[in-house]
C-alpha cells in the first residue's frame, strides 16, 4: 500500500509532480507495466495499492486474455468508484496489467517484474501452463496469486500457500465430462485428442479416466499442439475408428478450425472439451459450422436461482463498458480481484504477509460466480460445473451440477 505524495512509492518509479521529472516518468511509464491511469483530482492522501494482471493479450488465445484483463480493469473500477479503505485509510486499486502470450518463459519474465515492482498480489496467468512456473515465484516472494481459468490439479497441489483458483480444477472437470459423454450422451466410440500442454493434456487424462470407469470405450488417442492449424491428418486417422464423439483437451482457438475440419471431412460425430472451449468465440472460430447439440463443454463454475441474474447483469454492464461480450473467464477475473481485496480490508492491511492468511481462509465469499471458499490447497470448496451445447451459434446451458 502506498500514499500518493512526493516520495518513491513501492515500485520504484518515482511521482510525476515536477515537470522536471515529466519527462524520465514518461520513459519510464512506456517501457514499464501498463497501468491503469489515476483518477483525475485524486486526494493526496489516498493510499494506491497495486495488483498485477497477467493473461495472454497477444497471439491465439488474445481473445480470452483480452476478456480477462476487462474483467479486472471493471472489478478495480468498481472497487475504485465504492471509495473503499483498508485499516481505515481510502484506498485506489491500481491494476499493472501484463501480457504473457500462453508462453511459459514470458509468464516466468511478467511474474518476476510484477514481484519487482511489489505488487500486493496477483490474478492470473490463464493457462495452466503459465500460472504453474509462474506460480513458484509469486510463492517465494510471498505474494498470494489467484488464477480465475488455470485448472491443472498440479498447480494447487505444490504446497505453495500462496496459490488459489476461482474455479473447478481438472479432476473434477475432467471426470464429469467423461461421466456425461457416456451416461448422458451415451457414447459408445470416443476418440481423444490433446494439445500437449498443462491443460489439455490434464483435462484429457482425467476424462479418458472417467470414460473408463463409466464403461466406456476411448478407440483413438492423438495429439497435437496449441499452435496447430492443420488437423487433417489425425483427423483423417480418427474417421477410420468411426467414433461418435470426440474429446479435445485444448482451447477454442484449437477446436475452431478443427470443428471447421471436421464437417470437410464428414466426420458426423459429437464435439466435447473442457471450459476452455466453453467460449462465446467457439462459433465464430468454427466458421459457423457448428449444428445444434453437436458441441458439449462444462465452464468450470456456475449459478443457478438469483445467482444467474446477478451474472446476467454483470455481463450487461461488461457489454455496455467494452462493447463486446464475455467470452469466458471475465466474471472468475472480477470475482477474483474483488476477494483479493476483501482479504485485504478484512486484515487491515494491503501487505501480503498480513492478509494472505485472510485470504486462505475465506469462506463463502459472495461472488457473481457464486459464493467462493478456499481448501487447505487454495483450490475453491463445492465448485459448481456448467455443461452447455451451442445453440443457433451461442451457448446454451444444459446443467448446473456440483
Amino acid at each position: 500500500m502506498e500514499t500518493r505524495k512526493n516520495h518513491t512509492p513501492r515500485n520504484g518509479i518515482p511521482q510525476c509532480g515536477k515537470l522536471w521529472l515529466l519527462a524520465a516518468c514518461i520513459a519510464l511509464a512506456a517501457c514499464g507495466n501498463r497501468q491503469e491511469a489515476p483518477a483525475a483530482g485524486e486526494p493526496q492522501d489516498v493510499t494506491v495499492v497495486r495488483i498485477g494482471h497477467v493473461a495472454p493479450t497477444t497471439g491465439a488465445n488474445a481473445h480470452l486474455g483480452k476478456d480477462n484483463e476487462y474483467g479486472a480493469l471493471l472489478a478495480a473500477a468498481d472497487l475504485n468508484a465504492e471509495g473503499i479503505t483498508i485499516g481505515g485509510q481510502k484506498v485506489r486499486i491500481e491494476l499493472l496489467l501484463e501480457d504473457d502470450a500462453s508462453d511459459p518463459k514470458q509468464g516466468t519474465a511478467v511474474a518476476q517484474k510484477l514481484v519487482d515492482a511489489k505488487v500486493s498480489g496477483v490474478v492470473g496467468h490463464l493457462n495452466s501452463g503459465t500460472s504453474i512456473p509462474a506460480s513458484r515465484i509469486y510463492h517465494e516472494a510471498g505474494i498470494p496469486q489467484i488464477t480465475p481459468a488455470a485448472t491443472n490439479p498440479r498447480l494447487t497441489r505444490q504446497g505453495f500457500r500462496t496459490t488459489f483458483r476461482v474455479v473447478a480444477d481438472d479432476t473434477r472437470l475432467g471426470s464429469a465430462l467423461g461421466q456425461y459423454a457416456v451416461t448422458t450422451l451415451q457414447s459408445k466410440a470416443i476418440a481423444v485428442i490433446d494439445d500437449r500442454t498443462a491443460y489439455g493434456q490434464g483435462v484429457a487424462e482425467e476424462f479418458i479416466k472417467a470414460v473408463q470407469q463409466a464403461g466406456g470405450n476411448i478407440v483413438a488417442r492423438e495429439f497435437t499442439t496449441d499452435k496447430a492449424v492443420d488437423f487433417a491428418p489425425i483427423l483423417t486417422s480418427i474417421k477410420g475408428k468411426q467414433p461418435d464423439l470426440i474429446f479435445l483437451g485444448g482451447l477454442d482457438a484449437v477446436a475452431g478450425p478443427m470443428l471447421k475440419q471436421m464437417k470437410a471431412l464428414a466426420i458426423d460425430a459429437k464435439f466435447m472439451g473442457g471450459d476452455g472451449i466453453c467460449s462465446s468465440a467457439l462459433y465464430r472460430l468454427s466458421g459457423n459450422t457448428i449444428a445444434d447439440d453437436k458441441v458439449f463443454c462444462a465452464e468450470a463454475g456456475g449459478v443457478e436461482g438469483v445467482g444467474v441474474a446477478t451474472l446476467e447483469a454483470f455481463k450487461a454492464r461488461f457489454r455496455a463498458r467494452f462493447g463486446t461480450d464475455v467470452q469466458l473467464y471475465a466474471p472468475y477475473v472480477y470475482d477474483a480481484v474483488r476477494v483479493m481485496v476483501a482479504a485485504m480490508q478484512q486484515a487491515g492491511s494491503a501487505d501480503p504477509a498480513h492478509y494472505l492468511p485472510v485470504l486462505a481462509a475465506t469462506r463463502d465469499y459472495p461472488g457473481i460466480t457464486g459464493p467462493i471458499s478456499f481448501d487447505e490447497k487454495g483450490d475453491l470448496r463445492n465448485g459448481a460445473l456448467t455443461f452447455k451445447t451451442i445453440r443457433a451459434g451461442k451457448l446454451a446451458t444444459l446443467a448446473v451440477v456440483r
